[in-house]
Order: C-alpha cells, then structure tokens, then sequence
C-alpha cells in the first residue's frame, strides 16, 4: 500500500492525510475537515488559495484569474488542484469553514 502524505494547513494546525494521486482539497473532505474553504472543487473560483510553505506538488489546471504565473512562482495555488508528492505544510488564504450550500 502507498503511503499517505502528511499536510500541515497551518492556519488551523489541523493535519490532512493525502493518498497519492488524490487532490489536497478532496483529502480534507473525505476526513470530514474544514481548514481550507471550499468552492467549485474544479480549478475556477479561487475560493480554496492555499500558500504552499514547504513540501513538493503537483498542480492540475488552474483559472489564470485565480493563481497567475507570478502567484505561482510565490507558492499560491488552489488546493482542489494541488497534489502532495510527499510531507508538506500549506496556508490557507481564504476563510477557513467556509462552504458551499450542499455541504451545510
């Protein structure tokens, strides 16, 4: 079995256990958490901005409007595209509980 990548959002102190191939977002609902606010889950809105503080990533596709190249290069990314490739932390940059209407 792979192993699970640890990410610390430091905002809130809480830990998200990552497996890999699976989204940092996606991560922290599957264990029921709220650290890091939540939107259209698919790149567009911006809502879930996380500052990558250290660890490695992956990132899918991200709306230019949201995480522009200079963003990037300073560590912004959205975490419903951002896979851990190993232990990391992160900041959340948005409102941490916030959510979208199915989930309340």
């Amino acid at each position: 079995m792979s192993r699970l990548h640890r990410v610390l959002e430091q905002v809130s102190g809480e830990v998200v256990d990552v497996r890999p191939g699976e989204s940092l977002l996606r991560a922290m609902e599957r264990q029921g958490k709220r650290c890091i606010p939540v939107g259209c889950r698919s790149g567009g809105c911006g809502i879930c901005k996380v500052r990558i503080v250290s660890g490695r990533f992956d990132h899918g596709l991200m709306s230019c409007s949201h995480v522009d190249v200079g963003q990037r290069r300073q560590g912004l990314a959205l975490a419903c595209r951002l896979f851990p490739l190993g232990d990391s932390e992160v900041q959340a940059c948005g409102e941490p509980g916030r959510a979208t209407p199915e989930q309340q």
